[in-house]
């Protein structure tokens, strides 16, 4: 696999670069600071993390909103991320705004996707009602790889006003959560949406992230052919082709809804 880790001198100068694109978004927008999900993964954690190093505690305001397939682990790490960086933060259970929704189309029962999916479009909603509530911006928790393929739920995860980490690697975002002091449980822990029970990233993406990091890399965002990124990285040509299918399939989620070209 290709070593994408930055060297030590480029933690310090991503860490800069970030947290000063995070004060710039607030300012330009004059907002009084920032919302965040905290979901206990390793992307929120370092997210968080970053925005209280751009802004400060007071202008930092976490959301822990756990599901029934929540994990306990996680949201238990959830709340220890805003207590370690002493943040407020509120726990909203958002299941019984799921059940209406259900209750409201029960067609859409037991669809795993379309509910999961649902989930991840209610805690939007909720972290957009505290922030206009408080005058804030709602920053992202999306990395570079899941964006590329689009693992992330359109106008769920992905409706926020700013990618802090948008710009990292899968593996990169593990490399500075330890630089800027991450607890190394958090750094390392398995990455999960938990959409649903028992839901890892690696298990539903159907290839490792390093390997994925890598793919992207070479092939998507670098100039190798599909041919010779397996060769240089010693995998099969139709993992690199996977890839690449999940990245065009997925483009309409990172642009902008289409309309017609106007008439002449």
């Amino acid at each position: 696999m290709l070593d994408l880790r930055f060297s030590d001198a480029e933690l310090a100068r991503r860490r800069d670069h970030i947290t000063t694109f995070i004060r710039e978004q607030v300012e330009t927008a004059g907002a009084e600071g920032a919302v965040l999900g905290l979901s206990g993964g390793i992307d929120s954690t370092l997210t968080a993390y970053l925005t209280v190093d751009a802004l400060g505690t007071e202008r930092v305001h976490g959301l822990v909103l756990p599901a029934h397939v929540s994990s306990d682990d996680n949201m238990s790490d959830a709340e220890r991320v805003a207590q370690n960086l002493e943040i407020s933060y509120d726990v909203i259970e958002i299941e019984p705004i799921v059940d209406s929704l259900l209750q409201a189309y029960p067609e859409a029962e037991g669809d795993r996707e379309a509910v999961g999916n649902a989930r991840a479009r209610v805690r939007a909603v909720l972290n957009y009602l505290v922030a206009n509530h408080e005058n804030r911006l709602v920053v992202g928790t999306g990395n570079r790889s899941e964006a590329a393929v689009g693992y992330f739920t359109k106008y769920g995860d992905g409706a926020v006003d700013c990618h802090p980490i948008g710009n990292l690697y899968k593996g990169q975002v593990r490399q500075l959560a330890r630089h800027v002091g991450v607890p190394e449980d958090l750094a390392a822990k398995t990455a999960t949406a938990e959409l649903w029970a028992d839901q890892t990233d690696e298990e539903e993406l159907g290839v490792s992230y390093e390997t994925l990091d890598s793919i992207l890399a070479a092939h998507v965002d670098g100039p190798l052919s599909v041919a010779a990124t397996a060769r240089l990285l010693e995998i099969d040509e139709e993992t690199v082709a996977t890839v690449r299918g999940m990245y065009e399939r997925s483009e309409h989620k990172r642009s902008v809804p289409p309309a017609p070209e106007p008439l002449e």
